[in-house]
């Protein structure tokens, strides 16, 4: 009875992992196991079930277990096998130390033995990827030799991984388009079903964020549709199930469902617990938060984002500005820009530098910010970043009063965006649209663009840029409504004027640091961001 037992489990367990229900795979093999002692076979699949479910410790301990299982059996190809899935999994874990040990390991064998084996190929991807960001080219050539030993012995998850390492390579290289070639075609395979589930998962992630990288939000769409129905598909998958839903509410938050992308998140917060992806999404539930004007919600999803690895920036600055706390945003900014080097990375952070740059009323910090951004735009070729050009141009014209000329940057913007249906960075566009408008004394048109942005943020429930706009468009005969004092007043009217901090510092023989503190205090109650929409405000309430 007991044998029988242990043969419909571990036949049950088999059959299950051949269909990808990995939940009942781990609990039928581990059945087994502890009835009998698993077969080499048997325990592989074991290992990599647990991984598959979200059990990291118990996949290492397996996987440990198989290697010395393999070396007992007088099987090195086994043995460098197992270590370089156990390396592997703890380097995806962040156990560096660990991981490169059990490469090593693999490696130690593979070279005594003088196996020829397919090991040898899938050890050159962690080598590739060590030198991806500093010597891309050589990189290039190791995944290159990958694919190489991958085709010799029909291991069509080396062919896969090592051919999407190359198309990442070849955009390091500043070929973008022979790069995506060479992802699609590896994504082929991964949709054809012609790899496993481990091979399939990271290379969906690899693909998406490469397309991320170089802003194509069409591939990234597509191949994230994609992977979230492959995660569909397994319901008791873990890993890249935390990407999937990162860069899934990251492109739904740019086509303006909010609301889905933060019920989604939250869903990924709970079932990820513990898992290093959660700082992905994390991050994203922080701009969510950001944008809806729930800044509590959204300092702690930052706080909790860089506990767990990810970045806070740049949407933490952005965070201290809508908060009002102009110095505290303008040193993060500046901070972020001088240590980011990569010109992709750093083109993420370029357009919040000239947001704030303008906010601190750095004119010429954000001239610099959004002229390296049109730069990398025009490089990369990317819509979005194009868009995201236009538009930090268009701010920095009308800061530096050529309204007429930011208008024409402006509608380009606006355009762009449209094109790639997102509404909330349409309706900024607008906003500032009808700033430049009301700069040359076309208040109707200001007023019909500034009532379109208001509706558009309305709809989103983007809190702070709705109470901006109703404070460009709400009437008022004088300035008392704002909230604004005495002194206040008197500096937005010097603001209006054109003076400088340091010049209105004179003019009311006050300190410029005072003068600074004024002015950040008028962003904050009259809801504007920048000198030229505290001048459009004072114009429209005939504060001058």
């Amino acid at each position: 009875m007991g044998m029988a037992h242990e043969e419909h489990a571990l036949d049950s367990g088999r059959a299950s992992f051949e269909r990808y229900a990995w939940g009942d795979a781990y609990a039928q093999l581990s059945a087994a196991d502890r009835q009998a002692r698993l077969e080499l076979d048997d325990l592989e699949r074991l290992a990599m079930a647990a991984y598959l479910v979200g059990r990291d410790a118990e996949s290492t301990d397996i996987w440990a277990r198989a290697h010395h299982e393999c070396v007992r059996l007088g099987n090195p190809v086994g043995a460098a096998r197992c270590a370089l899935r156990l390396g592997t999994g703890l380097l995806v874990m962040g156990e560096m130390a660990q991981g490169g040990g059990w490469l090593a390991r693999a490696q130690r064998i593979i070279e005594e033995g003088d196996l020829d084996c397919v090991e040898r190929g899938w050890l050159l991807v962690p080598a590739a990827v060590r030198c991806f960001d500093d010597d891309p080219t050589t990189a290039h050539a190791t995944f290159a030799r990958a694919v190489e030993i991958g085709a010799h012995f029909g291991d069509t998850d080396l062919v896969a991984m090592a051919r999407n390492g190359q198309g990442w390579a070849l955009i390091r290289l500043g070929r973008p388009a022979a790069g995506v070639t060479l992802i699609d075609e590896a994504m082929v395979a991964v949709t054809a079903g012609e790899v496993s589930a481990f091979a399939a998962g990271g290379v969906y992630c690899a693909a998406i964020e490469a397309c991320q990288e170089i802003f194509d939000l069409r591939r990234a769409r597509e191949w994230t549709a994609a992977l979230t129905r492959w995660c569909e598909s397994q319901p008791d998958l873990v890993p890249y199930r935390g990407q999937c839903v990162a860069y899934r509410a990251e492109i739904m938050r740019l086509h303006g469902d909010w609301s889905d992308a933060l019920e989604e998140a939250q869903r990924a917060r709970e079932r990820l617990t513990g898992h290093p992806a959660i700082g992905m999404v994390l991050y994203q539930q922080g701009e969510l938060h950001r944008l809806r004007g729930e800044f509590a919600e959204a300092e702690e999803a930052y706080r909790q984002a860089n506990q767990w690895g990810h970045s806070p920036q740049p949407g933490l600055a952005e965070l201290r500005l809508a908060q009002g706390d102009v110095e505290a945003a303008a040193a993060a900014i500046r901070r972020v820009v001088d240590e980011t080097q990569d010109r992709v990375a750093r083109s993420r952070v370029l357009a919040a530098a000239v947001e704030i740059g303008l906010a601190v009323d750095d004119v010429g910090a954000a001239r610099a910010a959004a002229d390296e951004l049109t730069r990398i735009a025009a490089d990369l070729d990317a819509p979005l970043l194009q868009a995201a050009a236009a538009r930090a141009t268009g701010a920095v014209l009308l800061a530096e009063g050529d309204a007429r000329a930011a208008c024409y940057a402006l509608r380009r913007a606006w355009t762009a965006w449209r094109a790639l249906d997102a509404p909330y960075e349409a309706a900024r566009v607008r906003l500032l649209v009808g700033l430049a408008c009301r700069a040359l004394g076309d208040e109707d048109t200001a007023g019909m663009e500034l009532d379109a942005a208001r509706v558009v943020f309305e709809q989103l429930g983007a809190t702070p840029d709705l109470a901006r706009v109703n404070s460009l468009v709400r009437r008022t005969p004088c300035g008392e409504s704002s909230g604004l004092t005495r002194r206040e007043l008197q500096v937005l009217r010097l603001v209006a004027a054109g003076l400088t901090n340091k010049a209105i510092a004179a003019e009311l023989i006050l300190s410029e640091r005072t003068v600074h503190r004024h002015v950040s205090n008028i962003f904050v109650k009259l809801g504007v961001s920048s000198r030229a929409a505290a001048t459009a405000y004072a114009y429209e309430h005939r504060l001058v």
